[in-house]
C-alpha cells in the first residue's frame, strides 16, 4: 500500500536536492534576459517592443521550465542508481511505486517554485515598464505551462528508468518537440493521401502527448482564455497523462535489478 509519508519523504528529500542543483542560476539568467530586453526592445521595435516581451517572456519560461524537467528529470533515477543510494533505499519500507511517484513531486516543486520566482519578475517588469497586460490570462496561461512541465518530468523519469541519462534525454526532447507539432503531424498524414504515412501519423498522434493543449501563450498575450469546459478538459488529459507515465516508468523499474 502506498505511503503518503514516505513519499512526501522521497518528494522533500529530492526537492532539496535539485534546488541545490543550480537552479538559482536559471531564475538569475531569466532575471537578466528580460531586464536586457526591456532595455533593448524599445530600440528596436518601435510600438511592438510591449507585444514582444510579453512573448519572451513567456517563451523564455516554457523553455527554461522544460529544459530542467528534461535534463534533472532524467537524471533522477540513473543518478540514484549511479551513487548506489537506490540500493539502500529500496530494501527499506519504501516500495519502487513510492520512490517514482516521491521523485516526480519533488521535481515538480521545483519546477513550481520556479515558475513561481520567474512569473513574478515577469509581472513585475510589466507592471514597471507600463505594459498592458491581463494578469488572469497570464497566470492561468503559466499554470498550464506548469502541468506541461509535470508532463515533461514524468516523461523524462519514465525513458530514465531503462535507458542512459543521455539517450533519455535526447528522447524526451525529441517527445517535446514532436509534442507541440502533434496536431500538424495528423494534417500532414492526411495531406499526403498515403494509407502508410496517414496510419503512422495517426498512431504518433494518439501516442505522444498533444503539449499544444497546455500552450496559452498567444491567449495570455492577447489576453483571451479558452472555455473552461476546453480547459478542465486539458487539465484532465495532462492528468491522466503523468499517470500513465509514471505507472509505465513503475512497471519498467519494479523489474530493474541491482
Amino acid at each position: 500500500m502506498v505511503n503518503i509519508f514516505r513519499i512526501w519523504a522521497i518528494a522533500a528529500n529530492g526537492f532539496r536536492e535539485v534546488i541545490r542543483d543550480r537552479i538559482l542560476y536559471v531564475i538569475g539568467f531569466f532575471a537578466i534576459l528580460m531586464a536586457l530586453a526591456l532595455r533593448i526592445l524599445p530600440e528596436i521595435s518601435v510600438g511592438a517592443d510591449g507585444k514582444i516581451f510579453l512573448d519572451l517572456g513567456l517563451a523564455a519560461t516554457s523553455l527554461l521550465g522544460a529544459i530542467v524537467a528534461i535534463f534533472v528529470g532524467t537524471g533522477l533515477i540513473n543518478k540514484e542508481i549511479d551513487k548506489r543510494t537506490v540500493l539502500v533505499l529500496i530494501p527499506k519500507p519504501l516500495s519502487r511505486s513510492e520512490f517514482i511517484i516521491g521523485k516526480h513531486l519533488g521535481l515538480s516543486g521545483v519546477l513550481t517554485a520556479m515558475l513561481v520566482i520567474m512569473t513574478s519578475i515577469y509581472l513585475v517588469m510589466l507592471a514597471w515598464a507600463k505594459i498592458p497586460f491581463s494578469p488572469t490570462a497570464i497566470l492561468i496561461s503559466q499554470a498550464f505551462l506548469l502541468l506541461e512541465l509535470a508532463v515533461l518530468t514524468a516523461i523524462a523519469i519514465l525513458f530514465g528508468v531503462f535507458t542512459s541519462s543521455i539517450l533519455a534525454t535526447l528522447l524526451s526532447f525529441g517527445v517535446y518537440f514532436m509534442g507541440h507539432i502533434s496536431r500538424d503531424l495528423l494534417k500532414l498524414g492526411e495531406i499526403t493521401k498515403n494509407a502508410n504515412i496517414e496510419t503512422l501519423t495517426k498512431y504518433l498522434y494518439l501516442v505522444l502527448p498533444n503539449l499544444e493543449r497546455f500552450n496559452l501563450k498567444n491567449e495570455a498575450v492577447y489576453g483571451i482564455l479558452p472555455a473552461s469546459g476546453e480547459l478542465w478538459a486539458n487539465l484532465l488529459y495532462g492528468i491522466l497523462y503523468i499517470v500513465l507515465m509514471l505507472t509505465l516508468a513503475n512497471l519498467i523499474f519494479a523489474r530493474r535489478q541491482f
